[in-house]
């Protein structure tokens, strides 16, 4: 009677594992070497860390007033009017994006690539290039997070265009409706609830983004933040932080508030 050995891989695949994992091991070693990290560095760091909280702590609070809650303020403003300038945006992308609504190759192509070119491109480096065309400010801070944004939402929006259900579509377009109508009454109702969801997500981290615009010059409390580094004010630099978390905070309470009652 012979016996038969049950194996949960077969030769091919153990190989493929091992491959997998030596891959991963050369990958981490080899990243380890470029980074160039320092092991004096490293053993001197739970010290460093200790001093740095010693000297956040306790926060200047008084300096919310002064310095703090205008910059709190123009931050949700960039916030507020980069996603509405990136939805407004990001619509006719959308809509070109999609194969169910576009036909033409040419444009889909393009929409794609104004979506990746959004997307690539992170935001500081956007608000970089906007500080040095119209100068530092609140402008460039909106105009880098509403192209930053645009490929977020327009990619998201334009795959919700792709899954809708065609039905009400085909019977729209067979009565002769005109392109607006069935835009309007076809595609519309079915992806409503998605684009106040992608706008209510992007919103939300487009606050945490345009935290960090101030530092390249952008406006917000990120300049509140570069000052207190430059002048080692660490007492404010905490407060600084502690009213960044807080908004961050009331910011994903206020959107799950509003998913709640509108999707």
């Amino acid at each position: 009677m012979t016996h038969r050995r049950l194996e949960r891989f077969t030769p091919m695949e153990r190989f493929s594992r091992w491959l997998v994992l030596l891959i991963v091991v050369a990958a981490i070693v080899v990243s380890t070497r470029h980074v160039q990290i320092i092991p004096e560095f490293l053993a001197d760091a739970p010290s460093q860390m200790l001093d740095l909280l010693n000297r956040l702590w306790p926060p200047d609070l008084s300096y919310y007033q002064q310095g703090v809650h205008e910059a709190l303020m123009e931050t949700l403003h960039i916030a507020s009017l980069g996603t509405i300038l990136a939805l407004i945006l990001a619509l006719p992308v959308a809509l070109c994006s999609a194969r169910n609504i576009t036909s033409n190759p040419i444009l889909l192509v393009f929409a794609k690539l104004v979506l990746v070119s959004s997307r690539s491109v992170n935001s500081l480096v956007w608000a970089l290039l906007f500080v040095a065309v119209f100068g530092p400010g609140t402008l460039a801070g909106v105009l880098a997070i509403a192209f930053r944004s645009v490929g977020f939402v327009g990619k998201l929006l334009g795959e919700a265009l792709e899954e809708v259900h065609m039905g009400s579509v085909e019977a729209l377009k067979a009565t002769g409706a005109p392109a607006t109508s069935v835009l309007l009454k076809g595609y519309w109702p079915q992806v409503k609830p998605a684009l106040w969801s992608i706008a209510l997500f992007r919103w939300d981290i487009n606050v945490r983004e345009s935290a960090v615009l101030g530092l390249v010059g952008a406006g917000g409390i990120g300049i509140a933040l570069n000052n207190a580094l430059n002048t080692f004010y660490w007492d404010k630099v905490s407060t600084v932080l502690l009213s960044i978390f807080a908004v961050v905070i009331a910011a994903e309470l206020v959107v799950t508030q509003i998913r709640k009652r509108i999707i």
